[in-house]
């Protein structure tokens, strides 16, 4: 195995991490805004109900695929950095570079962008008159400068201590899943009054897939799918899902401070992913019970706009407005908001667990492999904290999850080969857990996932070749900090 080349220090990690507060992590990490949001993109490419849910079902397999195949990594390596570490012994000291770089140009530092900016969206539902786009304050809108102040107030409490994240992450993480449970479970009860629900309506088609091309709030044309046409519908319907679903693996980089990460890393993986899948999907069913899947663009009211068409693509919001009435969009607006800051807080947390084990292997800047007083790496929190408020100024929330998925996808690959590749590298280090239905379970996963990709790079190669691009350039970079150090 390879070692560590920069000199080590007399301070550790603290062992603070019970398996609850690594359970909350995936889950706050997982959940964001994105389950309120991306349905009505995923209806728009298949328009059907059936296939919305089977696009959901899907993901949350794959999710838990391969959950459960790095739980096997987790147990070998229970060290800080997690999946850089598992790259780094399963390939080489380039591989690992590669995915940290790509981390922190895009994965990490893109998600959390992306998570602050939707935050402050929803912030300007309740304060329409100060937050927005349309408000600026000298160069930038308010929305951009609220995402940034949430982006820096997470960081300052995260580099007062390990023990002041978790218990952010406990009281948010609880809250948002009672939240989302209850929107499911009411949505379902008063979708099942025949006056009100719509799954009367939607059971008509239920798997009738068809493409909706509309440009400008226009449908210009409809497209039945079946064949390769319909998996390539599915393939893209699936970024959103996929999306909603990341950040699992997050986790992973916390196993410095884990109290027992052989153990508790892979059992947080499983409880978490599972708990997560499970409600997305009775969300999406509480949406298919109390609105219609196809509407139209320009109708007036929730229930004609339907979920393909919910303003703004807010289809929890539709759905919250079907329970509650106008009221609905306050009270969606701070779920939103709760859910977003606590999803936040775990991938701000978690993230600079990475920089910190590259910098200790002298891939980083060296001040990044330092812990501060409180037993965290404070100079790793706030370069990434610097980097993730530069990209709120830069692109849309869309822009951000396109690039971020095919980057995650990607290195999701080539760590589970590195299951693969550590059993026949590695067959007589320890593993206190063994991915589920090796070797076939986790091939089924990589060829969908490399389906996936190419189909990314097809249907949308702006964004995906881009990603590409960004890990090629890590390439010089890391001979670079190779001669340095």
């Amino acid at each position: 195995m390879e070692k560590n080349t920069s000199p080590t220090t007399s301070q550790e990690l603290k062992k603070e991490l019970s398996l609850t507060d690594a359970t909350m992590i995936v889950i706050g990490s997982m959940i964001g805004s994105g389950i309120f949001i991306v349905s009505a993109d995923v209806t728009r490419n298949l328009g059907s109900p059936g296939y919305l849910l089977l696009a959901w079902i899907i993901t949350g397999i794959i999710t838990l695929i391969s959950a459960l195949s790095y739980g096997e990594l987790a147990g070998m390596m229970p060290n800080a950095g997690g999946q850089y570490v598992y790259l780094r012994e399963a390939y080489n000291s380039l591989t690992g570079f590669l995915f940290g770089w790509t981390t922190f140009l895009v994965i990490e530092t893109g998600t959390i962008a992306a998570v602050a900016v939707a935050f402050a969206k929803y912030t300007g539902v309740l304060l329409p008159n100060y937050i927005g786009t349309e408000h600026k304050f000298l160069l930038f809108d308010t929305q951009q400068l609220l995402a940034i102040a949430l982006i820096l107030l997470l960081t300052f409490v995260n580099v007062q201590g390990v023990k002041n994240a978790k218990l952010v992450q406990l009281i948010f993480t609880v809250t948002k899943i009672g939240a989302l449970l209850g929107l499911a479970v009411i949505g379902i009860i008063v979708g099942s009054d025949p006056k009100k629900g719509m799954w009367a309506i939607n059971s008509i088609d239920f798997w009738s897939p068809v493409k909706i091309i509309w440009e400008n709030g226009k449908i210009m044309d409809y497209e039945y799918l079946s064949g390769v046409g319909l998996w390539s519908a599915m393939g893209l319907a699936l970024i959103g899902p996929l999306f909603s679903s990341s950040a699992w693996n997050n986790v992973t980089y916390t196993a410095g401070e884990m109290k027992n990460p052989k153990r508790d890393i892979p059992l947080s993986l499983l409880y978490g992913t599972l708990t997560v899948s499970a409600l997305y999907i009775l969300a999406n069913i509480a949406y298919l019970m109390l609105l219609p899947v196809q509407g139209h663009p320009n109708a007036e009211d929730t229930l004609s706009r339907g979920i393909m068409f919910a303003t703004n693509d807010r289809v929890g919001t539709a759905a919250a407005e079907m329970i509650f009435g106008n009221p609905a969009t306050i009270i969606m607006a701070i779920f939103i908001m709760i859910s977003t800051f606590g999803c936040n807080n775990g991938i701000i947390l978690s993230g600079a667990r990475v920089y910190y084990a590259m910098a200790k292997d002298g891939l980083f800047f060296k001040k990044a492999g330092e812990l501060n007083s409180k037993g965290v790496p404070a100079f790793s929190l706030w370069i990434q904290c610097g980097w993730a408020c530069l990209l709120c100024l830069t692109g849309t929330y869309g822009d951000l999850l396109d690039y971020t998925v095919f980057a995650i996808l990607v290195f999701y690959i080539l760590t589970i080969v590195g299951v693969f590749v550590l059993r026949k590298k590695q067959p007589n280090t320890p593993r206190p857990y063994k991915a589920f239905g090796y070797p076939v379970i986790p091939a089924i996963y990589l060829l969908f996932a490399t389906g996936l990709c190419v189909n990314l790079l097809i249907y949308k190669p702006i964004p995906s070749w881009a990603g590409v691009g960004i890990v090629a350039l890590g390439i010089p970079v890391f001979y670079l900090w190779k001669k340095k150090s």
